[in-house]
């Protein structure tokens, strides 16, 4: 098998052990899943299932994000308890989730079930000298790690506008460098607050997910990732935080999905634009929602237009009538063929249509793509 790895910028060999331990960027548990989060997690989805089909055993963990910024302001404007709001909007995302036929994660830990970790993972970046207390919080000090910047290789400008943008506030005067992030932070009045030893307050939001990484997996992770918009600054810090803490190789690939646009348009929650999977399983098939997924490579932005699901609809009849019967071993090759190149989804399905097309049976084929005939 071989996958790009957004570390090394290339298309490598993919070569784990038997057990593979995978981490994925869960939600903030503020609003319905999209379809951005549909294509992130139908890509670990069927990376998993190949994997077991190889003979080897996942492990995937995907967190929630249960302390962070978005769902505290989107909690404040609804007048609602923090936790309520995530527990409402987890049992929806969860609900779409099935209906996409995802796989069980090994563990879905939640970031508020860790901080007795995050306040251990930040006493071992300072005792690294990684880290330093200023203005109340902890900071840790990218100009102290040399392999920040390993993961994105982005420039300080771009680094500096992204860190800007998702809440880094480069501009803060206590820190020693713009580009030093949160590990600890005294919280609003109307935050959740927890002791430490540098005083009350909350987990920033990297060290969150390092932390149960730690705790739910180990040392180093086969495979991390998550939408390519969590590249910086989310897993940049991740990974300096980590080696910083542990001194081993945190992840060994870095495996991330495009973001999606909607009529040319990036889909964000400010302008509007974003296609919620609940809306779509109101009124499609699931594996149509999925065969719609399915048909962009993960490797490339891509964008939805109402025409794709009637697409995947006609798509997904033409397997059917092709029949879920034993045999077709041909296709199946082929479509093993396609996941071990670069997760070619596009050309495993192209592979399926075109026995479905010549009458073989394709049902063990579709399973593995995670499509029930």
């Amino acid at each position: 098998m071989r996958l790009y790895d957004t570390a090394r910028q290339a298309v490598v060999p993919f070569e784990p052990g038997q057990r593979v331990k995978m981490y994925t960027c869960g939600i903030t548990p503020y609003d319905s899943a999209h379809l951005g989060h549909a294509a992130t997690y139908l890509l670990y989805d069927v990376l998993q299932r190949r994997l077991r089909d190889r003979g080897h055993r996942t492990q995937c963990v995907r967190n929630i994000t249960d302390i962070d910024d978005p769902l505290f302001a989107k909690a404040r404007q609804l007048e609602v308890f923090y936790l309520d709001l995530a527990a409402e909007e987890m049992a929806r995302f969860d609900s779409c989730m099935r209906a996409l036929n995802l796989l069980e994660p090994f563990s879905e830990p939640r970031a508020t079930s860790a901080i007795p970790d995050i306040l251990g993972f930040i006493g071992m970046v300072l005792d690294a000298g990684h880290a330093y207390q200023a203005g109340g919080s902890v900071y840790f000090s990218a100009s102290s790690f040399e392999g920040f910047g390993k993961v994105s290789h982005l420039d300080r400008p771009t680094m500096l506008r992204l860190a800007a943008d998702n809440g880094g506030h480069p501009e803060d005067p206590v820190k020693r460098d713009p580009l030093d992030f949160v590990l600890w932070q005294p919280s609003a009045p109307d935050e959740p607050a927890w002791e430490s030893l540098w005083g009350p307050g909350r987990p920033g939001w990297h060290i969150e997910c390092s932390a149960l990484a730690l705790r739910e997996l180990g040392t180093t992770i086969d495979v991390h990732g998550g939408a390519t918009d969590l590249i910086f600054p989310h897993h940049e810090c991740e990974s300096a935080q980590s080696e910083a803490a542990t001194g081993e190789p945190f992840v060994r690939h870095w495996l991330h999905a495009p973001l999606v646009s909607y009529r040319g348009t990036k889909m964000s929650k400010s302008l509007g634009n974003l296609v919620f999977v609940s809306d779509l399983l109101k009124e499609w098939d699931p594996p149509a929602i999925r065969l719609a997924v399915l048909a962009h490579h993960y490797r490339h932005p891509w964008d939805w237009t109402d025409d794709l699901l009637a697409d995947a609809a006609e798509r997904l009849e033409r397997w059917r009538r092709a029949g879920s019967a034993s045999g077709g071993s041909g296709v199946l090759e082929a479509v093993r063929s396609a996941l071990d190149d670069d997760l070619d989804t596009p050309t495993a399905l192209a592979a399926v249509d075109g026995a479905a097309a010549a009458g073989r049976p394709v049902g063990e084929a579709a399973a593995l793509l995670g499509v029930e005939l």
